[in-house]
């Protein structure tokens, strides 16, 4: 069966990166900061839209920006490097998305003696890990994926008034994102004997994966009736499985991301449902409080962005999220 990929053209090797620099025309003249955004890839829609607003503030603010990122969500070692290269090239403030929460500690721990400010977007470091290595952060953009994973779960079992068989497609293990979308979806179902998990099992957040895996489940669990992915990726990966298996509109898929591609789904109504963050609206936030850190202004420890569920009302609007500041 033919996948849809997703082609970006300027990954090079292992490494995606790219370098704007800011203050052309009518815009501010560039300061001499320069701020460097840290993905986990640029293999993914949602990383590219965090990009594009991160660009947006920089264009505003007239400063230097630089995107990396591995070419893969799971290459936590190769993250750390870029980091580390940063540090090294002495820029003035890094934001990175981590690929491991913990594994990201000792490289914010050089940046932190090295002074140069860590602004965490998406996925959160993980918090005894820092404490215990006398790392700090400056603050963290995101979304409360708990509270994502229990929006999904209870339109899910809307859908599925109550009762009925589910599957899951777990993220990355031990990472936080998954981890936490994963605990706000139990925290609902669990508590209903009519939900009968009968497979959870990792995609690793690809799309592969997600087809693979959830290709092996319908031959093992013919009976599942709903499916939650962690990710879009995964998700649009199971409905090419979901597909391939003649079942097409026969199950309920949640996803989270709600990826342009995924809302596309959405109205064909092979997804159900997916849950939005609003992953340009982190980038823009993050480059403009590294620009305040800069400039000697407090920002505070914890910046929220809004989440909403995207199903067929709403998946073709454009709106703009409310932000709490």
């Amino acid at each position: 069966m033919k996948k849809c990929r997703y082609i970006i053209p300027f990954l090079v090797g292992a490494l995606a990166l790219t370098i704007t620099t800011c203050g052309r025309g009518d815009k501010p003249e560039a300061d001499g900061f320069t701020i460097a955004l840290v993905m986990k890839t640029l293999n993914n829609p949602f990383f590219i839209d965090m990009q594009k607003g991160a660009e947006d503030a920089g264009s505003k603010l007239g400063i230097n920006l630089i995107v990396q990122a591995a070419e893969r969500e799971v290459d936590v070692e190769k993250q750390m490097q870029i980091v580390e290269n940063l540090i090294q090239r002495k820029v003035d403030a890094i934001c990175v998305t981590p690929s491991g929460s913990k594994e990201i500690v000792p490289a914010i721990v050089k940046a932190n003696r090295a002074g140069i400010p860590i602004l965490v977007v998406d996925t959160r470091v993980d918090a005894a890990t820092l404490e215990e290595a006398g790392g700090r952060i400056a603050t963290f953009i995101g979304s409360d994926n708990v509270e994502g994973g229990k929006i999904a779960a209870e339109y899910l079992v809307k859908r599925l008034d109550g009762e009925g068989k589910v599957a899951i497609l777990e993220g990355i293990p031990g990472h936080e994102t998954g981890d936490a979308r994963l605990s706000g979806f139990h925290h609902v179902v669990d508590q209903l004997p009519g939900i009968d998990i009968v497979a959870s099992q990792t995609a690793n957040w690809e799309r592969d994966q997600g087809f693979n895996v959830f290709q092996n489940i319908l031959q093992s669990h013919p009976g599942v009736q709903a499916l939650f992915t962690c990710s879009d990726l995964m998700a649009l990966g199971a409905i090419e499985a979901i597909a391939a298996a003649g079942r097409t509109g026969d199950l309920i898929v949640v996803g989270f991301d709600a990826l342009p591609e995924a809302r596309e789904a959405i109205l064909q109504g092979t997804m159900a449902g997916s849950v939005a963050q609003h992953p340009s609206e982190m980038g823009r936030i993050a480059v403009e409080n590294a620009y305040r850190l800069l400039n000697g202004e407090n920002v505070p420890e914890e910046v929220p962005v809004t989440i909403e569920l995207i199903t067929r009302q709403n998946a073709g609007s454009d709106s703009t999220p409310s932000v709490s500041r």
